[in-house]
């Protein structure tokens, strides 16, 4: 009886393995659907910001390793609401702040008007904005420090860290 119900549960578990190739070939962006809370716009302008904290020089900036989309992720997966609603509103902030002090979008200014926001940003008196700041700020480290770019080129990242020297004279005295 325990062999009829092994097998059945062979055969069912090789046919799932066999058919989900097939089943997830299919999925698209559009299929899957929207991954984060954020609109195109606040993903836009997010991209700006941690292209302000790590701009491309010779070497890649934090933009062109999509550590936006790295933020997003963590804030949805990772963080509760009020982060959420931090985040929000925390760009709806610096969108303003840059409408007044330049009387244009944040994503419209340029990187030294964008450095004093970010500043003025962190030297804010609401707890709330510099809470955004310091979020923002670090996550962008934390994924552009994690990037494949970073961890191969920069840190020289070794997967199995550590030889084996198998002869090898011990030396006691």
């Amino acid at each position: 009886m325990k062999r009829r119900s092994a097998l059945k549960s062979l055969i069912v578990a090789t046919g799932s393995l066999v058919t989900l190739p097939a089943w997830a070939t299919g999925w698209t962006p559009e299929t899957v659907g929207q991954l984060t809370f954020a609109s195109l716009d606040e993903e836009m302008m997010l991209a700006e910001l941690v292209e302000t904290f790590i701009p491309e020089t010779t070497t890649p900036g934090a933009k062109s390793l999509k550590v936006h989309q790295f933020v997003l992720r963590m804030i949805t997966d990772c963080y509760d609401q009020p982060a959420q609603e931090l985040l929000k509103q925390g760009l709806i902030k610096t969108d303003e702040m840059a409408r007044q002090a330049y009387s244009k979008p944040f994503t419209a200014c340029d990187v030294p008007q964008r450095t004093d926001l970010l500043r003025q940003l962190s030297a804010a008196v609401e707890p709330e904005t510099q809470q955004f700041a310091n979020l923002i700020k670090g996550l962008t480290i934390r994924g552009y420090t994690n990037s494949e770019y970073y961890l191969v080129n920069v840190r020289k990242y070794v997967m199995a860290p550590g030889f084996y020297h198998g002869c090898v004279d011990l030396i006691t005295n």
